[in-house]
């Protein structure tokens, strides 16, 4: 007797997949301060040991991507799964800094190969606007995850347990997607047309594809920047900074669920210019607020950086199908490859910015306030470039329809 495919539960899984990658960045952005301490790491090493998680994600993507439509998604969950247990015990027992690297990548691994399996897997359940308004709700849970690890990580550190403690609760949602995952039919890929990985990769050199990868890099960099340091750069400006994360990451949560009908009015080119606007003013408010001010702040940001990972996901799985599952992995991996490269940087910057501000005789509290507030004011630069960027983009494809450009594109190439 042959297997149905259960879409319900192979998505329900697929969220409980992204609950765990998510947990793990929002818990590590809740344990960073005692990190730092515990093993006596300086901003800028906090930032490498940040940087595996991302390092390791595209990674796992640039494999995984063209091994999907070989592989199939089944094999790359259970590899992220395996991936995701040994790192979290790693980091339970970690020695040090090498130790925290290793492991860490090893998380960021499992992350990756999460996306590379279950991106694609939902963009081949579902069709049309479905694709977008189905790759939202499943990354919906990103930011929910967070708001999960965050106001666990405060309530557990409150309480007086210790990070091993915290990182351990993230093996509890790894443990219930491989349990949904267990024993299930998967979908084949759709794959346009049934096109090959070397297929994927001819359409992946479209002038539009390449443009979004550039765009790809600065959304999520303007997205993982703040969060992912909100506590070293907001400690000090008199709000709390994991709840500050949990706000920005609820809201995430929220607007992404009932994402469809704003992609329905607004098409995706519009979200992503409207999402870059919000993104920019909420940086620069964030930059200069105290107290209160924070969080509205905090809601601008939130409103900013909400549609930008899963509306660039599905504006690519629309507009350049061709690409497949290769193409959406290689998306994604820009962004987390671009975002790794810039935590050690942006740990820099904290630790220049606060070397700028003792020179000017400032001290305590107000050395690190003014720190935190100059790297924020840097980071504001990504989404103000994708204001132009997507404003062009906006421009060219408002009278497109999806599959349109590539198609094109592909005609006039040669075929393998």
């Amino acid at each position: 007797m042959s297997l149905t495919i259960d879409r319900s539960r192979l998505f329900l899984a697929s969220c409980f997949g992204l609950i765990t990658t998510a947990m793990a960045f929002g818990i590590r952005a809740g344990i960073l301060t005692q990190l730092g301490q515990e093993f006596n790491l300086s901003n800028e090493q906090l930032g490498y040991v940040n940087q595996m998680a991302f390092l390791g994600f595209p990674i796992a993507m640039i494999i995984g991507g063209p091994l999907y439509n070989a592989l199939g998604p089944r094999l790359i969950a259970w590899t992220a799964f395996f991936a995701h247990v040994l790192g979290l015990l790693m980091t339970i027992y970690a020695g040090g800094f090498w130790t925290l690297l290793i492991s860490t990548f090893l998380v960021g691994l499992g992350n990756g190969f999460i996306e590379a399996a279950c991106n694609p897997l939902i963009a081949n359940m579902y069709t049309g606007n479905d694709t977008t308004k189905m790759l939202n709700r499943f990354h919906m849970w990103f930011p929910g995850g967070i708001v999960i690890g965050t106001l666990l990580s405060k309530f557990m550190t409150d309480g007086g347990l210790s990070w091993q403690w915290q990182i351990g609760a993230i093996l509890i949602p790894a443990v219930i997607y491989a349990f949904l995952f267990l024993g299930q039919k998967f979908p084949a890929s759709r794959a346009e047309g049934a096109a090959s990985t070397g297929q994927n990769f001819v359409a992946m050199g479209s002038p539009l594809y390449l443009f979004m990868l550039a765009c790809m890099a600065l959304t999520a960099i303007s997205e993982f920047g703040p969060n992912q340091w909100v506590g070293p750069i907001l400690g000090k400006a008199g709000a709390s900074p994991m709840l500050i994360l949990a706000l920005v990451t609820g809201l995430m949560a929220v607007g992404r669920y009932f994402a469809g009908p704003i992609v329905h009015r607004l098409n995706p080119t519009g979200v992503l210019l409207g999402s870059a606007i919000f993104a920019t003013i909420g940086i620069v408010l964030m930059s200069q607020a105290t107290g209160a001010m924070v969080y509205v702040a905090a809601v601008m940001f939130a409103i900013g950086v909400c549609y930008f990972w899963p509306t660039m996901l599905g504006f690519v799985a629309e507009y350049t199908p061709r690409t497949g599952a290769f193409g959406l992995s290689i998306m994604g991996g820009m962004g987390m490859f671009a975002t790794s490269i810039f935590q050690p940087i942006i740990g820099g910057w904290i630790d220049k910015e606060q070397a700028n501000a003792a020179a000017q005789g400032l001290t305590g509290d107000a050395a690190e306030l003014a720190a935190g507030q100059a790297t924020l004011l840097n980071m504001a630069f990504f989404p103000g470039i994708l204001i132009v960027a997507f404003g062009v983009l906006y421009f060219i494809m408002r009278n497109r329809k999806p599959g349109h450009v590539d198609e094109k594109i592909l005609a006039a190439q040669p075929q393998r």
